[in-house]
């Protein structure tokens, strides 16, 4: 049954948050605690936006809120916002046992199949490698090599076909007409929707009410910028209406659009000026941990902490703010940019 909002609906129910339009919060095994998915009235069924991860738990709760509300209407579509296990995992199951079609950001299909499909040994040390060059210690990568490449044991295998979402795509549903508004950074393509007259904009994990979505550099891109990336799309997204009622993907709804994107612009530039001006003769992003961070981590979050890191100084480089070296045994040092030194200028008389 679905409850009256704001209240977060427990797992296997559902909230209206607007007319046409409902919430429901699955659970997922480390923060954040749950990821909010969203049904929104299509045609004569529902559209359903991201499914949770991939697991036994999550599919029982599905089949449970299809079966009994619904109001016996079908499922007639199932749009991916972005490649993370947390909002794609379910989404092979679901089309293939309801029938429906996948809506997806090409970039955002395209990376999950690479991850579903190529030799898992080799992603998995691609990525123990990245975080070596990022001046990780021997006991996180034995704790890498240890947990393998965790990818598929949350995500379903995708469909083959789907239909690609791009920026301004316009989106059709029962009463309401979506525009696709792509938030990169946090992902390569990741894809919001924005009811520009009703006023709500499904923010996914662009933007966020308490905390600020992972940023990382990923390792098959290691020369790429996704803070620059995310901040770009952040001031594009500042010109929406102040008063748009924003559906973030974990978390509650809220309604200070601008003065989030205010906040997250400024939590990082004030964690990039701290850390130009602690670089010194140089350091590695394992080393800049604590300058970015007031505490210490270890497993996955600590590989989470290490990409951010990574982004952040990947951002000041390509400012021209510090250089990146490579040690000998391969490792990433990140120092300040010294100025060229003057060139004398010689008076011929001429």
């Amino acid at each position: 049954m679905s409850q009256p909002g704001p209240v977060r609906p427990a797992p296997g129910t559902l909230a209206t948050v607007a007319p046409g339009l409902l919430r429901a919060c699955m659970p997922l095994p480390g923060p954040p605690s749950h990821v909010n998915c969203w049904l929104i009235a299509d045609g004569e069924g529902w559209l359903l936006v991201d499914t949770g991860a991939g697991d036994a738990a999550t599919r029982a709760l599905w089949r449970g809120i299809f079966a009994d509300s619904l109001g016996g209407r079908p499922l007639t579509r199932v749009l991916v916002t972005h490649f993370h296990p947390d909002h794609v995992g379910l989404a092979g199951w679901i089309c293939a046992e309801w029938g429906v079609p996948l809506l997806m950001p090409r970039s955002e299909w395209q990376r999950t199949r690479l991850l579903l499909t190529e030799d898992e040994a080799a992603l998995a040390e691609l990525f123990i490698d990245f975080q070596r060059r990022a001046g990780a210690g021997p006991q996180h990568l034995a704790w890498l090599r240890q947990e393998g490449f965790a990818y598929r044991r949350t995500v379903a295998p995708l469909p083959r076909t789907y239909e690609p979402l791009a920026e301004g795509d316009l989106l059709q549903t029962r009463g309401r007409q979506w525009r696709v508004r792509i938030g990169a950074g946090h992902s390569p393509e990741m894809a919001c929707l924005h009811d520009e007259a009703g006023g709500i904009l499904i923010s996914t994990d662009h933007i966020l009410p308490r905390i600020s979505p992972h940023i990382g550099l990923q390792p098959t891109e290691p020369d790429a910028d996704p803070l620059g990336t995310f901040i770009a799309a952040l001031e594009s997204f500042s010109r929406m209406p102040a008063g748009t009622h924003v559906l973030p993907s974990h978390g509650e709804p809220f309604r200070d659009l601008r003065g989030r994107i205010a906040t997250l612009r400024q939590h990082h530039e004030t964690a990039l000026t701290r850390l130009a001006g602690s670089l010194g003769s140089g350091l590695t992003a394992s080393e800049a941990l604590p300058v970015l961070f007031d505490r210490t981590f270890e497993g996955r979050q600590l590989a989470f902490a290490l990409s951010e890191a990574l982004a952040h100084l990947s951002h000041l480089r390509r400012r021209g703010q510090v250089q990146r070296h490579g040690t000998a045994e391969g490792i990433w040092r990140f120092e300040t940019t010294r100025p060229e030194p003057r060139r004398a200028r010689w008076n011929d008389g001429t």
